[in-house]
């Protein structure tokens, strides 16, 4: 819970303008683990490193708060109306 950063895996158009080392904002105490590590965009670390940013076709998910990661999350959420 709180700032983490997070490390790309592979390039996909919603983290455009972000990327490794960019902060968010946790809040959950949980994390899920991929299926398919091909789903996997990035990874952070908080005692073990978990998905934190998944994509499979058109649907995304975030493991953070980008409404509450102040300048990132913005970009994240402008990157996600454009796709």
């Amino acid at each position: 819970i709180g700032w983490n950063q997070i490390e790309e895996t592979k390039p996909h158009p919603l983290l455009d303008g972000l990327g490794d080392g960019t902060y968010f904002y946790f809040v959950h105490s949980y994390h899920v683990e991929a299926d398919d590590p091909g789903d996997v965009l990035a990874l952070t670390e908080y005692g073990l490193r978990y998905p934190s940013v998944c994509a499979r076709q058109s649907l995304c998910g975030v493991q953070f708060h980008p409404e509450k990661s102040q300048n990132a999350g913005l970009r994240l959420l402008a990157n996600f109306a454009r796709l």
